[in-house]
């Protein structure tokens, strides 16, 4: 079992609570998203910049040699006999959305904590950054039949509110019937919600295991990306990613168990091979549209993980 340095003892593998969420606020300022180093935490990494702060209008003036002819003015220019181009300036607090994946196929793990649990807690995470930072907080948690929008506020409030909405998500009662809809629909009302609430220059986080991207979430994604700074933060676990040496491993849930035979090889590559493929469709996405990337594994401690990737400022 991974050991969890940064987190209290007392940390729970499979649920999170507010009073801990909250203790996430003091590593959350070793993160600072102004200026972020992404980095890959899989082989092949490759590092970029996040753009910082959005950009609002502030004015049009007539067009000089130089200037970016995507920011011509059109409307200005059709009714002048020049050409005239948008001037903006930096926003005074930046819209900061977290997206947070709690559907059923991220309540599971073999090793450290439920992909829920850390994706809960790098949310945190991110969201005491931007509050620190003095930046608007705002998201969505969606599971497979409740989603929840928080429009962006600013202040401490805003982050204890986000922290609230996370512990109490009618996802976390794993006695609640299971939703009708399939996996691949939630995840694609999510972004289409993330869609309509993502203001332009805004940071969208989006954490989840990416189960079921359709390409109607991947159309969503790509429409954010155009617009925003996007950090996706793929959850998996171990035993996603490769099956564990060969032999017989019994699961158990909370009402049902089973038992996996893994003597098999040409079994064994086959799933790896199919992680290996879901991953590298991802990351081709990303790279193809702006999206920065990072792993997270629930056998590594999130706080480390996370200041790791986004923590070190660049010079």
């Amino acid at each position: 079992m991974i050991r969890h340095d940064r987190l209290p003892a007392d940390a729970s593998p499979v649920s999170v609570s507010q009073k801990g969420l909250i203790r996430l606020s003091g590593p959350a300022r070793a993160i600072p998203l102004d200026v972020l180093h992404v980095s890959s935490l899989q082989a092949g990494a490759y590092v970029s910049h996040f753009k910082g702060r959005g950009m609002e209008f502030d004015e049009s003036r007539p067009y000089q040699p130089g200037d970016d002819p995507r920011n011509i003015d059109w409307r200005v220019t059709a009714r002048s006999t020049e050409a005239y181009t948008k001037l903006f300036r930096e926003e005074r607090e930046r819209p900061v959305l977290v997206m947070v994946d709690l559907r059923n196929s991220m309540h599971f793990a073999t090793q450290g904590c439920f992909k829920s649990v850390a994706a809960s807690r790098a949310a945190a995470l991110v969201a005491w950054a931007a509050h620190h930072r003095g930046d608007r907080l705002g998201g969505i948690i969606f599971g497979d039949a409740v989603h929840r929008e928080l429009k962006p506020r600013l202040g401490r409030e805003a982050a204890l509110r986000y922290v609230h909405e996370l512990v109490e998500h009618p996802a976390w009662n794993r006695d609640a019937p299971p939703a009708a809809d399939r996996p691949e629909a939630a995840l694609s009302q999510a972004m289409a919600a993330l869609r309509r609430v993502a203001r332009p220059g805004s940071l969208v986080v989006i954490i989840s295991d990416f189960i079921g991207l359709s390409r109607l979430a991947m159309s969503y994604l790509a429409g954010i990306a155009r617009h925003n700074e996007v950090l996706a933060v793929y959850v998996s676990d171990p035993v996603e990613r490769e099956l564990p040496p060969p032999g017989r491993y019994r699961l158990v849930s909370s009402d049902d168990e089973m038992t996996i035979d893994t003597y098999a090889r040409a079994a064994r590559e086959e799933y790896r091979h199919e992680f290996e493929h879901r991953y590298a469709v991802l990351d081709k996405f990303c790279k193809r549209y702006g999206v920065h990337l990072m792993s997270l594994s629930t056998e590594q401690d999130p706080v480390e993980a996370m200041q790791k990737a986004l923590g070190r400022r660049t010079h």
